[in-house]
Formats: structure tokens, C-alpha cells, sequence
């Protein structure tokens, strides 16, 4: 039988295998030039569903916090992500974003109080080095505007993740991933409506289908347990666990796109699984770096 935390942890993980098809779904069907739209079109209507299913308003504090993690969760993530998506090949703008675990472990450590052992160091290393062997083969250039974005994505989410974990105790799920999807995609329709052109023609039947994927599975559904994982289990796990989506991202482009994995390129997928299984492993009762948390309060 399996134990609680590892059903936990199976169940987070969908999250991150959800997100990994997002990429060719994005590529493959969505106009190319609309980050910013695609994004709001993906967070808003999902945020909504939530809602009607969560029936439930943010109280007290919680009006200004949805805002400071919507932001950070969703706007800035999502404009990140479809940027990167839009002028990065394959998965590539997945697997960018291999540091985002050490990102959050050190900032677990210092807002949380959370451990930062030489395990969660090497398990770190061990997946950006894995994602690093993934992007490296492919042999395509990479567009220095999709890396930034593909970084900026991945420390706007870290930091969100971190505050979630730290403001979001006593609050439902599914409440609380509706409230962050309002509020972060009404973000990204004010700054789609400043900066960003509108589409010149409909969707079509293939791309509204490809709409509702990406926000009834990829967000709605992918957040929930997403944000489950991230109250229930250290907050790294659920960092860690999310390095799955450039291993899926991949895989989706071998089987889907006709992509061809290089023997690097599977070296890579195997370290990113083994840094993920190093961490989702509880760590020994041993002293952490010498280190104490520095920062009770936030």
C-alpha cells in the first residue's frame, strides 16, 4: 500500500505532467505573437470556474495577498512562460527553469524556516545539470529574449510558491488557486490590452479546443493540485517535483512532433528524474548546513 505522502506527491505531480503538454499545445495550435492574450485567456476563465466550484471570497488581508501572488504565480509567470514558449524551440522553454528548485529551497530556508540540507544542494545541481543536458544537444539557437524569460518565469513562480506556502494555511485549494487566477488574469488583460495587438481573425475550432485545454486541465485542474501539494508537503517536493514538466515536455515532443531524444539528451532526462526522486525522499535527522533560518517572519 502506498503511504499517504507518496500518494500526495504522485498526485502533486500531475500538476507538473499537465504543464508539460502545455508547451506543444501552445506551439502547435495557439497564434504565434499573443503571449500575453494567450495567458489571460488561459488564468481568467479557469479562475472563474474555480470560483463558481469553491463559492467562497477572500476575507480581511487575503484582498491584497491574492493580488502579490497572482502576480507573481500567474501574471508574471504566465507572460514569462508564453514568451519563452513562443521564441524558444521544443521544451526548451521548460527546462530553462531548472535553477527554480534551488530558488525555492533557499528561499523555503529563509521565510520559512524550512531545511536546506547538502542533499537538497546536490539533488538541486543534479537537475539543473539534467535540464542543462537536455537544451544543450539540440543543436538550435537560443533566442537570449525566450532564455530571460524562461529565468524570469522561473524566479517569479519560486517566490510565489514560497508565500503561498507562507500565507496560505487554513485556506481551501480550490478557493485559494481561484482567487490567484482572478486576480493575476485580470493583470495580464490590462497588460494585454496596453501592449499587446489583438488577433485580426477568430479562433478557429482546433484553437478554442486548445484554449479550453489549457485552462480547464493545464491551469484549473493542474493548480488545484498544485497548491495542494504546496500546503501539504515541504515546499521543495513540490519544487522539485515540477522539473517533471520539461521530462513530459520532451516526451510529448518525441511522440507528437517526431522529435528524436540524443543520448544526452536521455542522460539528462534520467539525472532530472533522479534529482527528483533524491528530494521527494524525506531527509535525515543531521544538522543542516550550518545554517539557521534567518527570517521567522514575513
Amino acid at each position: 500500500m502506498l503511504s499517504k505522502r507518496l500518494v500526495i506527491i504522485l498526485t502533486t505531480a500531475i500538476a507538473p505532467a499537465l504543464w508539460g503538454t502545455t508547451y506543444f499545445t501552445t506551439t502547435a495550435f495557439l497564434p504565434a505573437g499573443h503571449p500575453l492574450l494567450i495567458a489571460t485567456l488561459r488564468a481568467l476563465p479557469a479562475g472563474v470556474i474555480l470560483l463558481g466550484l469553491a463559492r467562497r471570497l477572500p476575507s480581511g488581508r487575503w484582498w491584497w495577498r491574492v493580488w502579490i501572488l497572482g502576480a507573481l504565480n500567474f501574471t508574471g509567470f504566465f507572460a514569462c512562460l508564453f514568451v519563452a514558449a513562443q521564441r524558444l524551440p521544443g521544451g526548451v522553454a521548460a527546462v530553462v527553469g531548472g535553477i527554480q528548485p534551488l530558488i525555492v529551497a533557499g528561499l523555503a530556508w529563509a521565510v520559512l524556516s524550512e531545511r536546506f540540507t547538502l542533499a537538497t544542494a546536490a539533488a538541486g545541481l543534479t537537475g539543473a545539470i539534467g535540464v542543462g543536458l537536455v537544451v544543450a544537444p539540440g543543436g538550435a539557437s537560443l533566442d537570449p529574449v525566450g532564455v530571460a524569460a524562461a529565468l524570469g518565469g522561473a524566479i517569479s513562480m519560486a517566490v510565489g510558491t514560497v508565500l503561498t506556502k507562507r500565507w496560505g494555511a487554513g485556506q481551501p485549494p480550490l478557493a485559494l488557486t481561484a482567487w490567484q487566477l482572478i486576480a493575476g488574469g485580470i493583470l495580464l488583460a490590462i497588460l494585454t490590452a496596453v501592449i499587446e495587438p489583438m488577433p485580426t481573425e477568430l479562433p478557429t475550432p482546433p484553437q478554442m479546443a486548445a484554449y479550453a485545454y489549457l485552462s480547464v486541465f493545464g491551469t484549473a485542474l493542474a493548480y488545484v493540485l498544485w497548491f495542494r501539494g504546496v500546503r501539504l508537503l515541504p515546499t521543495r517536493v513540490p519544487a522539485f517535483v515540477g522539473l517533471l514538466s520539461p521530462v513530459v515536455a520532451v516526451l510529448v515532443g518525441v511522440v507528437l512532433a517526431g522529435e528524436r531524444v540524443t543520448a544526452l539528451q536521455a542522460a539528462g532526462l534520467v539525472l532530472v528524474i533522479a534529482s527528483v526522486a533524491a528530494a521527494a525522499v524525506p531527509p535525515r535527522p543531521v544538522p543542516p548546513l550550518g545554517l539557521e533560518p534567518r527570517l521567522k517572519r514575513f
